[in-house]
Parts: structure tokens; sequence; C-alpha cells
């Protein structure tokens, strides 16, 4: 594949050619997206430009293996919100295989299911750069990377290096995150503009996160 594989925060060129492969270049940002917030949301749209990519697919999780399930709530609001935040948004999607499958979510078993389920599809998996850290210690990694090309994005406070390919792509910095949001509902602040408006109109309409 024709990428230019650059060193981290610098912005990524592709070559000409890739746009005249026929194999869809589709991208993939999981996530508990418990909520989902804007600095989501401009990670994906950002790595779809720059990636030239037709797609970047938001994929909830179901029961990740390093979250605290007291925390996660229910798959059916993540799922709303991510259906919220992204109406009317061009070349963002969601892939629910996680949902479906149920049980703890390895990326490496999904993303089998994924390449053999859509065989014509080159898969981009996009992780922060705190993630890009921890690769030595993902279930069959050195199986994974050769099912899907990683992409890391920067993330305030963390700059990561590594041995295994990864393409870095530079978004606007976002110090943003859900616990973040979820902390300001708690204390009975609106975190507003931190997360699209229907996505906290519909927090505030079923009474998420109290409590939390």
């Amino acid at each position: 594949m024709a990428i230019e594989l650059l060193t981290p925060f610098t912005k990524v060129k592709l070559e000409p050619e890739i746009k005249a492969k026929k194999r869809k270049q589709v991208g993939i940002l999981g996530g508990n997206f418990n909520p989902v917030h804007n600095a989501h949301l401009v990670v994906a749209d950002q790595v779809r430009q720059q990636l030239c990519l037709e797609q970047v697919l938001l994929m909830p999780e179901y029961e990740p293996p390093h979250v605290d399930k007291k925390l996660t709530i229910d798959e059916k609001h993540r799922l709303k919100m991510l259906e919220l935040a992204i109406e009317g948004i061009e070349g963002l999607g969601i892939e629910t295989i996680e949902l479906e499958r149920k049980g703890i979510s390895y990326t490496y078993d999904t993303m089998k299911l994924l390449t053999e389920k859509h065989p014509d599809t080159d898969y981009y998996f996009i992780i922060g750069a705190d993630m890009v850290d921890y690769l030595p210690k993902w279930y069959r990694i050195d199986e994974l990377v050769d099912l899907v090309q990683f992409v890391g994005v920067q993330r305030p406070r963390y700059k990561a290096g590594t041995s295994y390919p990864v393409i870095w792509v530079d978004v606007p910095l976002m110090d943003i995150s859900s616990s973040m949001v979820r902390d300001f509902l708690n204390q009975g602040r609106v975190p507003n503009f931190l997360l699209p408006k229907p996505v906290l109109d519909y927090i505030e309409k079923e009474g998420l996160y109290n409590g939390i």
C-alpha cells in the first residue's frame, strides 16, 4: 500500500494511486462511548479526511475488558447517542458487530470477523497515543497487525512511539473525555459544547448518569 508512514504529529500524506484502488478503505474507531463526545467526532472526521477513507465507523463495545462495568450504561443508550451524534455528518457511520456478539470485546476477534465478512475492505483501526503504548499487551497483537492498519492520533499530555506499524494523523487537541462529561453531569454542571446538543438532550431526557 502506497502510504508514507510518518513520525508522530505530522500530517499524513497518501499517494494518489490509493484512490484508484478498488478495495474499500474504511476506518474503525472503537470505544465505550459512555457517552460519545465531540473529541470522538473530531478524531473520526479528521482521520477520514486526511487518509481519504470512504467512511469511518464508530464501533461501540459491548463489554470492554478494561472498563469498570459499574460505570458502563446499557448499550441501547450508548448506541442511540451515537446515532444522534453522527446524524447528518458525511462519512461517519456505526458498526454494531460487538453489540451483536455480546461478551467481552477483543479487537482481534472482532476484526477477524469483519475482514472475513468484508474481504474487499482494508480497515484502519484508530487509537489514541495513550493506547499506542499498550499495543504489545493487546490480545494476539502480532496477528492483529496483519488484519488492520493502525492509525494513531495525538492526545493531550501523551506522545508515544512504537515499533509496530502505525500511521500518525494530526488532529486538533481536545482534552475531553467521557469521564469528564459524566463528572460534569454528576456535579450538576451542564457540559455544553463538550458533546453534541442532541446527545445532551437525550441524556437529560433519559436521566442518564445520575449519581455516577
